[in-house]
């Protein structure tokens, strides 16, 4: 799966199928940015609100894919991930307290991974939450420690083709209005009732773990070791960036885009994840039910996945030590890190509650990924001719901001009910 740097660096090549090579890293980053807990606010939104929300997909994937090009270009750049680039430019306990809260905010993903597994597994086959969300574990951890990186890769883009069929042939089934549907997804609309929602929808889409995740996947490439190399290359990280992530402002735009053309259009508000499978059979046939759970299914599953990788590539990282899937301690990270989230999961079959906790664990751990990472780009110490510019550097700001404030707004909202 490597890709070899001649011919592919000559100048005025940009070779199709070189490219294709390259693509993956991005694809993985975006299975998050589809994950139960994105499943949860789009289904809320379009079943509520109609069409109204859609533009919030689309302006959160533009800020997404600022923030993600610059995790991976700081990869590229300096050669290290996140984690090391932290463990290495800042002082001793800073990196140690920044590395906890990452590990922990990385738990709190996967447990909302494993809910929409248990939850994808039990609707398919009629077994217990619990049992659904071992399943998920047992498969997340099997796929991570008995494969190589390239074939987990291919994996995960293959999970994410699933999901988005599945998707398109339900967009087929329900027939929604693209009169007032494509207008949605660039007009900016919302009330005073759909302003939470939209908050919830803008703010679950920069996570922690992928942010640290995109940073170290992209080590998977052979991306050279002259600036003038890096500096080529960079083209195919920002298409694979691009890509992959338009690709998740489709399926995302597809969940409220089906959501409203069969729960709004009659007039049924959905607040779970579990709601809308039960109610989408007999509104849009067993076809779009099922097509619904095989999606969620593998969203889980791919996410969780993910969302484990990114915790041992972060235990790892920080501990100075090889972030390769191939080594034992990486393995025993995927292990061991699964083992919390499957006790709180066990522990309180609370979906809604386990899935509002995991939201503002990484609402407040947010701000330790953002701020570092602003501070590495805009470092010509760090990133040398990498250095983020003006324009990027204030635009990340600002995408930083609003995420954080965002997201505390979403978790003081839901404390306290106002």
């Amino acid at each position: 799966m490597a890709v070899s740097l001649s011919g592919l660096l000559k100048p005025g090549r940009f070779p199709l199928k070189k490219l294709l090579g390259f693509l993956g890293p991005g694809f993985l980053v975006t299975v998050g940015f589809i994950d139960p807990g994105n499943w949860a606010t789009n289904i809320a939104g379009g079943s509520k609100f109609g069409y109204e929300l859609l533009w919030v997909v689309t302006l959160g994937t533009l800020m997404l894919m600022v923030i993600q090009h610059m995790a991976a270009k700081l990869g590229i750049a300096t050669g290290k991930s996140l984690a090391v680039n932290i463990r290495e430019h800042f002082p001793r306990p800073v990196a140690a307290f920044l590395g906890l809260t990452v590990v922990v905010a990385c738990i709190a993903t996967d447990i909302a991974e494993l809910i929409g597994g248990g939850i994808g597994f039990s609707l398919l086959f009629g077994i217990p939450l619990w049992a659904g969300a071992l399943l998920t574990v047992v498969l997340e951890v099997f796929l991570i420690i008995s494969q190589r990186y390239h074939r987990i890769e291919t994996i995960i883009v293959g999970f994410l083709g699933v999901i988005a069929l599945c998707y398109i042939i339900e967009l087929w089934i329900v027939r929604p209005d693209w009169g007032a549907a494509v207008p949605g997804l660039f007009i900016p609309r919302a009330g005073r009732e759909s302003i939470y929602v939209a908050v919830a929808i803008l703010g679950a889409v920069v996570m922690p773990h992928n942010v640290f995740l995109h940073s170290n996947v992209i080590h998977s490439r052979k991306w050279g070791i002259t600036d003038e190399e890096k500096i080529r290359l960079l083209r195919f990280e920002k298409i694979d960036t691009l890509f992959a992530m338009t690709l998740g402002w489709v399926v995302n735009s597809s969940m409220i885009i089906v959501a409203a053309a069969v729960f709004f259009q009659h007039g049924m508000p959905v607040e779970s994840i579990e709601q809308a499978s039960a109610t989408l059979k007999p509104l849009a046939g067993p076809l779009a039910g099922l097509l619904f759970a095989i999606a969620l299914v593998f969203s889980g599953v791919a996410s969780s996945m993910t969302s484990s990788m990114a915790e041992a590539n972060v235990v790892t990282g920080f501990l100075g030590k090889p972030e390769d899937p191939g080594t034992l301690l990486y393995r025993i990270s995927v292990v061991v890190t699964a083992i919390p989230s499957l006790i709180i999961t066990f522990w309180n079959p609370d979906t809604f509650r386990i899935l509002v906790f995991s939201q503002a664990v990484l609402s407040i751990q947010l701000p330790f990924t953002l701020v570092p990472l602003l501070i590495l780009c805009r470092s010509r110490k760090v990133m040398g001719i990498f250095r983020s510019h003006t324009a990027e550097f204030v635009a990340a700001l600002v995408i930083t901001f609003i995420v954080v404030a965002l997201n505390g707004y979403l978790v003081y909202t839901t404390v306290t009910g106002g």
